[in-house]
């Protein structure tokens, strides 16, 4: 298994696209006026903006497909739309927008639905084989005018290399996209996974705002991937937080056109080990490079628990330490204050016995032990500022209580943080 370029469109099979359709900008104007509005930008009139922000996937032929969402009971209008369409284990394109998350609005579904329909006439496809996501400020009644009128484009635009494209379309706070691929082996036959994420803040288990679309040239049932995408999700997006809030929009959706020609994945099995293991792969490097890219973050913080009585108890205590407040401002400020762990590990909830717990902080700068059996020990202060003054921290922890292991990915906190969200809005 090898990480390599080409995002969703390095499956046989996919194309993607972006584009700016002015969704943000469009907000508040009457139909006319976004109807004029979205005519001036495909015509040339009006330039379009640097950023895209609409973007569509879609295979060559149908796929069988599944998907995981926020358990927000507050759910984006898309949700409701891919919900239904996944109900028969299928889909063939994925359009998502940027700039409104189409919450909370009396005629949100109506809306989603019709980005579905847009997509589906452009691809000349069933409306109930697209999945569509939004991402952005909510409670603002999303402008469909330019979402309707950008699919055209969209399906014109698509390439077997747009996945960067796509990948930039759905990017809100974001600074970097996201875009990676796995190759790996599977029933004797070469086979890839490619994914795209957004998400910067809003992030918190389970799921974790983002989106995350995923394409897989892999021969599976949808029952298998439903199950292989959940797996996956688990050990990765569902250990992912920014800021401790929940999105009303998480959505995370798989497609797979089976154009590797393996044996259909109809059980579990070794085919299923390895597509599993391939989609786990790619899936925590996504959560790592979102946790990595959280709003105003510097560092990418995780926490390796080893030691746990169960997994979730060891589950329970990475995510305290990559959630609490005074250890990501600790670790932003390369403060080796160890005792916040460990206030994090005993509120948790966790079955731990706290005499026992080590903790070590590692990176790139070196390893520095400060905890041992629950209790301080001496450390060299200058290590400490060198270890943590890297951009990837771990904090590594024992617990010595059984054998169960777990791993969370989080950021620190800074003062940026604050400034991006004090006027997300505005």
């Amino acid at each position: 298994m090898q990480f390599i370029d080409g995002g969703v469109c390095a499956p046989q099979g996919f194309r993607a696209a972006g584009v700016y359709a002015g969704v943000k900008a469009a907000a508040g104007m009457t139909a006319a006026e976004a109807a004029k509005f979205s005519e001036e930008i495909r015509s040339g009139k009006r330039p379009a903006e640097s950023k895209s922000d609409a973007a569509l996937i879609a295979a060559d032929g149908p796929c069988a497909a599944a998907g995981v969402f926020t358990s927000n009971l507050v759910k984006g209008a898309p949700i409701a739309v891919c919900q239904t369409n996944l109900q028969n284990g299928r889909a063939q394109a994925i359009f998502a927008n940027s700039g409104n998350a189409n919450t909370c609005n009396v005629d949100g579904q109506d809306k989603a639905w019709k980005m579905a329909q847009a997509a589906a006439d452009a691809l000349g496809i069933a409306a109930d084989d697209v999945l569509v996501a939004s991402t952005g400020v909510i409670g603002v009644p999303l402008p469909i005018g330019p979402l309707v009128a950008a699919a055209p484009a969209l399906a014109s635009k698509l390439s077997s290399h747009g996945s960067l494209d796509a990948a930039t379309a759905i990017m809100t706070t974001d600074r970097v996209p996201k875009n990676l691929a796995v190759e790996f082996t599977v029933g004797g036959r070469t086979a890839h996974i490619g994914g795209i994420s957004k998400g910067s803040g809003m992030i918190h288990p389970n799921m974790c705002t983002m989106l995350c679309f995923l394409t897989t040239d892999v021969a599976i049932a949808p029952s298998m991937l439903d199950r292989a995408l959940r797996l996956a999700v688990r050990d990765s997006f569902n250990m992912l937080s920014v800021d401790e809030d929940m999105s009303t929009n998480d959505t995370c959706v798989i497609l797979a056109n089976g154009r590797a020609g393996n044996a259909e994945i109809t059980a579990a099995g070794p085919e299923f080990d390895a597509f599993t293991e391939a989609l786990s792969a790619l899936c925590i490097q996504l959560a790592r490079a979102m946790a990595k890219d959280g709003e105003g973050a510097t560092k990418l913080l995780v926490c390796a628990v080893a030691g746990g009585k169960t997994d979730k108890d060891a589950r329970t205590v990475a995510k305290a330490v990559i959630c609490s407040s005074l250890v990501k401002t600790a670790i932003f400020g390369a403060d080796a204050n160890w005792g916040r762990v460990l206030c994090a590990i005993g509120y948790c909830g966790a079955q731990v016995d706290v005499h026992q717990v080590d903790v070590d902080f590692v990176s790139k700068g070196g390893r520095l032990a400060v905890c041992r059996n629950g209790a301080g020990i001496p450390f060299d202060e200058a290590l400490g500022k060198q270890v943590l003054q890297e951009d990837e921290i771990t904090v590594e922890v024992t617990l010595h209580d059984g054998s169960a292991a777990a791993t969370a990915f989080g950021c620190d906190l800074t003062y940026d943080y604050v400034k991006i969200n004090g006027d997300y809005r505005t």
